[in-house]
């Protein structure tokens, strides 16, 4: 690979996926890339970079996945797991009691077993009985939204971070494989989305889970996720990010969530400066004072 074409590529991904590349990753670009190439019926990495300067887009779309990073687990991290059981979804079924609904977001889902997390954690807390929980879990790829849809997944998968418990419970083994059980699987809704694109059709939200993401983007384009993602909360609502993840120095649209490391919350009084704070958002703001 010459250095233009390197050059090519790290323009490529940062317009398509906001994927950053350092000067020094060359290597991780041909790790993931010469096997592509080679499925392709190309000889190597110029001849993949001919091809998407001819504006081959299916081809681009299979470059962006290869490069993508979709390191995920069960109950990854472990405390914003219990930060929503212990203090996001009580606060929250008090707050909505009277409509006894709620909306989760997870941002950058990879292969399910982060939605499907969220989702065991509801289906666990007895107080959320009868009600309605909708949990959107969007991609980049649709490969990964695929198999996240199917639920299965191999001996090694479900032995990173599921409880023994939470495997016999709620999975069905088929050979050497487990499989969700659909009660759980039906609670998550799949929709592919790039976060650098609008993502404002989505609705608000109760709870967003933007974790493990924001890491591969630059400054401004964390910034500008970070004022977008504001919006889409609601004025009591929760940000979860990963735990290399964090918003100081980056933006004032969140503030720390009391004691509780790598959850966020809207910041009403910067809403409230820019003039475009809803009557709620007010109301949050005047008895934060």
């Amino acid at each position: 690979m010459t250095p233009l074409d390197y050059e090519f590529l790290r323009k490529l991904l940062k317009e398509r996926s906001g994927l950053d590349l350092s000067a020094d990753k060359q290597y991780l670009v041909e790790s993931r890339l010469i096997p592509l190439a080679r499925r392709t019926g190309l000889p190597g990495i110029s001849e993949l970079v001919a091809r998407l300067r001819g504006g081959a887009d299916r081809l681009t779309s299979e470059v962006v996945e290869a490069m993508t990073t979709n390191e995920t687990f069960f109950f990854r991290d472990k405390i914003p797991f219990d930060h929503l059981k212990e203090a996001v979804l009580p606060a929250l079924v008090q707050a909505r009691a009277s409509r006894r609904a709620l909306r989760i977001w997870c941002a950058a889902s990879s292969t399910g077993q982060e939605p499907y997390s969220i989702a065991m954690c509801v289906k666990e807390f007895a107080g959320l009985t009868g009600w309605r929980v909708e949990i959107v879990a969007t991609d980049l790829s649709q490969e990964v939204l695929e198999k996240s849809k199917a639920g299965i997944y191999s001996q090694f998968e479900v032995q990173r971070g599921l409880p023994i418990q939470m495997l016999v419970k709620y999975f069905k083994q088929t050979g050497e494989l487990w499989q969700l059980n659909a009660d759980i699987r039906g609670m998550v809704q799949h929709r592919q989305l790039n976060l650098l694109q609008d993502f404002s059709h989505l609705g608000t939200f109760d709870v967003i889970f933007c974790r493990n993401v924001l890491i591969y983007f630059d400054q401004d384009t964390k910034t500008g996720i970070f004022d977008r993602l504001a919006r889409m909360l609601e004025p009591d609502g929760v940000l979860a990010l990963g735990a290399a993840e964090s918003v100081v120095g980056i933006t004032d649209a969140f503030k720390p969530y009391p004691e509780r490391r790598g959850l966020y919350r809207p910041n009403a009084a910067r809403a409230v400066r820019a003039g475009a704070a809803p009557a709620a958002l007010k109301l949050v703001a005047a008895a934060a004072r």
